[in-house]
């Protein structure tokens, strides 16, 4: 299915910190082919150079790039206000997009500029963000941002993939909390992108062909997931703020 003037449905994919487009590119391009094949995706870098050491030095050339910087409680940021007007920029110029996908510092980013978008913040003449991509992303932490950003549950339709191994396994679960019926898909890999199994190749084929058969006028509140899935781990507590098994779909990867 085709976007507003007949274009194809435009995903703007974030990179993680002191990484790039292209790697990001590279990372999402293990999954089925199939599952962006009607979409047109675009991987811009970070807007900083990358101020230290990439963990990816020794698989990936660079340039390496940032989106902004942090303390080591991610709760005071440097340059996020830059980051945030330098993306909406981008986002009005090159869009209009119908959804994010993120990796880690650019999923974080991803859902902060869905929730400020829908409680008025920013993004006021962009259509609505339909949807989130989000891989081993997460909340930030400054409670002036908590407060408007994730006030109420954000509608647009999110999945989020959630390693066992993460280190951000369970901010990764916090973030899935702020959103309204999200589809988790756990996998027993660490911080990074995963190779996926059949079953949830299938599920995200499933939920991407949701969102192309939405209609276009559908903005934030668009589609509700009815079936459920087992969680076979049981156990999806996040800091004393359980996932509410009723509005969420829980998938497991088998494979590593």
């Amino acid at each position: 299915m085709e976007g507003e003037n007949g274009k194809k449905m435009k995903i703007l994919c974030l990179h993680g910190f002191r990484t790039s487009g292209s790697f990001i590119k590279k990372q999402i391009s293990k999954w089925d082919p199939s599952i962006f094949s009607q979409f047109h995706l675009e991987f811009p870098n970070g807007k900083f150079p990358a101020g230290g050491k990439s963990d990816i030095e020794s698989i990936f050339p660079p340039p390496y790039f940032e989106w902004f910087q942090f303390d080591k409680d991610f709760t005071e940021y440097t340059n996020l206000d830059e980051c945030i007007s330098y993306l909406t920029e981008y986002i009005m110029a090159n869009g209009p997009f119908d959804g994010f996908l993120g990796f880690s510092q650019g999923a974080t980013l991803s859902a902060l500029l869905i929730g400020y978008q829908a409680q008025g913040k920013l993004l006021k003449e962009h259509p609505p963000i339909k949807f989130l991509i989000s891989i081993s992303g997460s909340k930030f932490r400054d409670p002036s941002i908590c407060d408007i950003a994730y006030k109420d549950p954000i509608k647009a339709k999110s999945v989020h993939f959630i390693g066992d191994k993460d280190w951000l396994k369970i901010p990764s679960e916090e973030l899935a909390s702020a959103f309204d019926k999200p589809l988790i898909i756990r996998h027993p890999q660490g911080h990074t992108v995963p190779r996926l199994d059949e079953v949830s190749t299938g599920q995200l084929q499933n939920w991407v062909a949701e969102i192309l058969t939405q209609p276009k006028d559908v903005g934030v509140s668009i589609g509700e997931h009815e079936s459920k899935v087992e969680n076979t781990n049981g156990d999806i507590g996040i800091n004393g703020m359980g996932i509410n098994k009723e509005n969420a779909e829980i998938i497991e990867v088998s494979q590593a």
